[in-house]
């Protein structure tokens, strides 16, 4: 064993990868996850120094749970613990959808596939619903805090703002509130924990002293390794391929995803059909439920986007070969950020401890998320529920109207049906989604006389 690690890095790769097997249901479950395995069972880490850790991660863009992965590795094997919990956080998720994408593309038009997705895209909306309450939950505990989430749906869902003008003016929106209300983001405390003190404990933390030279060595190795794939995009496809629209998109992407997938999705849902026109509206829906059903963070989403759009739009090569390649492309810089972020700050992350300023930011940015959950739910329930829409523009106007007369009753039933699941019922988004699906696939079996 590595005399910096807290436990040998074999130990540790294995525990990882058994979590990465179980990171199905979104950011909630895989810090549970977490929680139960690191925290409760092999006592790693403490629970105050695991809250800790979840807060200065949830500061951060990008995957929040995948991020806390990736801190609490290098607790615990510095670099290497960093690199291993991190990739294997993510990699069962980029080998599954890149399967599930490849079946789409494939067999999208079938009856069978049809029908799949006629019960997984109700679903999410049901899903994303969940997200909203769930957040809203936690994060509006404060009448300004509920002001912010409304004015971040009114200005995505009715004036097509762009995402990180709202993002950044949560953030302004919490700070000044917090300097009115000087306890609007007072943690809550921990709760007394059992068991044999932890490895990595609340008070003593095994981390890297901070250095200028330290950090100017991540940031050159973190910035070539998230740009070069881009540059030889460039060099061997051209400036105007799409590899390179696609790794310059989401490596901006990959800076402003706030809170979480829900969060960024409105935004880039917007860009890829509206801009790019790599999906078409009720694809990214299907993306979405496809990126539900396997472990990962949602975010994986994106390599669906990739993945369909050069396939349709492959260039001089093969469509398969340009597909596979974009979706391993658009993983990777949207991935690499996250390692750069947390490797780069963490060693200063004790700074960032009882910071008033800071916390009510976050405040203001977790209030403006749930505005742009909200705006993600109605983007998908217009295109998931009716079959037409049209795009009004009126001045400062900018917003999808439905065609009332193309209501899919297929759509109203199965999203009640998983509204049904989640909220009374209490199943979980696995379930919802397998109990959905079969929904999907009886009913278009039915209504094509199978």
């Amino acid at each position: 064993m590595h005399r910096h690690d807290v436990i040998p890095l074999r130990e540790a790769t294995k525990a990882w990868f058994l979590i990465s097997l179980q990171t199905f249901g979104g950011p909630a479950g895989q810090i549970a996850v977490m929680q139960r395995t690191l925290v409760d069972e092999r006592r790693w880490i403490g629970q105050q120094r695991f809250l800790f850790a979840l807060s200065y991660c949830t500061l951060l863009p990008g995957p929040e749970a995948q991020q806390l992965a990736t801190y609490i590795g290098w607790l615990l094997n510095g670099v290497k613990g960093a690199l291993v919990a991190g990739i294997l956080f993510v990699l069962p998720g980029v080998v599954a959808l890149l399967a599930l994408s490849a079946i789409y593309v494939g067999y999208g038009d079938t009856t069978l596939v049809e029908s799949v997705f006629l019960g997984l895209a109700p679903a999410v909306i049901a899903i994303v619903l969940q997200a909203v309450i769930r957040v809203g939950g936690k994060g509006l505990g404060h009448p300004g805090l509920v002001g912010l989430a409304v004015a971040a749906f009114v200005a995505l869902t009715l004036f097509a703002v762009p995402f990180p003008l709202v993002v950044l003016a949560g953030a302004v929106g919490g700070w000044l509130l917090g300097r009115a209300v000087p306890t609007l983001a007072k943690p809550r405390p921990a709760a007394a924990e059992e068991g044999p003190p932890p490895l990595v404990s609340d008070d003593a933390l095994h981390t890297e002293r901070p250095s200028g030279r330290r950090a100017a060595l991540i940031l050159a190795v973190g910035l070539t390794l998230w740009a070069a794939p881009v540059v030889l995009a460039a060099v061997l496809a051209g400036r105007s391929s799409i590899f390179v629209d696609q790794g310059v998109f989401f490596s901006g992407a990959a800076v402003v995803t706030f809170g979480g997938a829900y969060a960024v999705l409105a935004y880039v849902a917007q860009q890829a059909v509206d801009v790019y026109g790599w999906l078409a509206p009720g694809e990214m829906v299907r993306g979405l439920a496809l990126a539900e059903t396997t472990p990962g963070p949602l975010i994986m989403v994106v390599q669906f986007v990739a993945f369909v759009g050069a396939y349709r739009d492959p260039g001089s090569l093969d469509p398969w070969l340009a597909a596979v390649l974009a979706a391993l492309l658009t993983t990777w810089v949207t991935f690499v950020p996250c390692f750069l972020f947390i490797l780069l700050g963490a060693p200063y992350v004790e700074r960032l401890r009882g910071n008033r300023t800071l916390a009510s930011a976050l405040s203001g940015i977790t209030a403006a998320v749930v505005g742009v959950i909200g705006s993600l739910a109605v983007f998908f329930a217009v295109h998931t529920l009716f079959a037409d829409t049209q795009r009004l523009t009126s001045g400062p106007l900018d917003l999808d109207v439905p065609a009332l007369d193309s209501l899919q009753a297929s759509a109203v039933v199965i999203t009640a049906l998983g509204c049904l699941l989640i909220f009374r019922l209490r199943w979980s988004v696995l379930r919802t989604l397998g109990v959905c699906t079969l929904a999907g696939v009886l009913w278009g079996l039915v209504a094509t006389g199978l």
